[in-house]
């Protein structure tokens, strides 16, 4: 075998392995995607888009019950 057979042996390995990467970090997306789905109501039926705006329109809506449930209990609990 000779230097540019080992080199492109090299560079075929080297591509395997990236793709072998990427091929798993999709399969890592697709699994959180899934989880977000559930998490989200109505997420199931979303395409990601929808599903990415919907979330940071929950997320708000999260934080304003919050501070709407912390500022009813320091009224209602004053000392």
């Amino acid at each position: 075998m000779g230097c540019k057979d080992l080199a492109k042996l090299k560079m075929r390995r080297r591509k395997q392995r990236r793709e072998k990467g990427h091929r798993r970090e999709a399969v890592i997306i697709k699994r959180k995607m899934k989880k977000l789905q559930t998490l989200i109501p109505g997420g199931r039926k979303m395409k990601p888009d929808q599903l990415y705006l919907r979330t940071a329109q929950h997320i708000l809506k999260l934080r304003l019950q919050v501070n709407l449930l912390q500022a009813l209990s320091k009224l209602m609990f004053k000392p």
